[in-house]
């Protein structure tokens, strides 16, 4: 099982929990738990974290091309998958459409494929203008925690050495 990690998780950590300047230890451990096989995201992500120009995009284009996967021939089932729920789960044709076109999708489609579990700061909505990643993988059967449960299930440590 590896943890497929959402835009938002990499944005509030650099903007709020683990700064760059404050706390480099979290992004030491992503690297960590990455070549251990555990932590990844997906190419959708590294574009979006690329359309803002700060400390963030360099720091995922610095990451390895293993990092942000790519959707292979096995996820294509799981697109047709994840759109048909979505289709028919009752939201705004709008909001189907936005996520259709958005990483989210293909983060979840990608997690369903692979059996990965979703990381987000996202959580369930029962509003129908507007898909969340909670609901999506609810839909398909993917798992999804927040960045705090990956990080207490994965037992990281940030601790000052003395």
């Amino acid at each position: 099982m590896a943890y497929l990690l959402d835009t938002n998780v990499f944005i509030e950590a650099k903007n709020r929990h683990y700064g760059f300047d404050f706390c480099p230890a979290f992004w030491d451990w992503i690297d960590h738990a990455h070549q251990a096989g555990t932590v990844f995201s997906i190419d959708k992500v590294a574009i979006e974290l690329d359309a803002v120009d700060d400390d963030l995009a360099i720091w995922a284009s610095e990451r390895p091309d293993a990092f942000f996967l790519e959707a292979d021939a096995t996820v294509v089932p799981s697109l047709q998958a994840t759109s048909t729920w979505a289709n028919g789960a009752g939201y705004e044709p709008a909001a189907v459409v936005t996520f259709l076109q958005d990483a989210d999708y293909y983060l979840v489609a990608h997690a369903h494929a692979h059996h990965h579990v979703v990381v987000t700061h996202e959580v369930v909505a029962h509003s129908t203008k507007k898909i969340k990643i909670p609901n999506a993988c609810l839909g398909v059967g993917v798992r999804y925690l927040t960045p705090f449960e990956m990080l207490r299930a994965e037992r990281a440590r940030f601790v000052i050495a003395t």
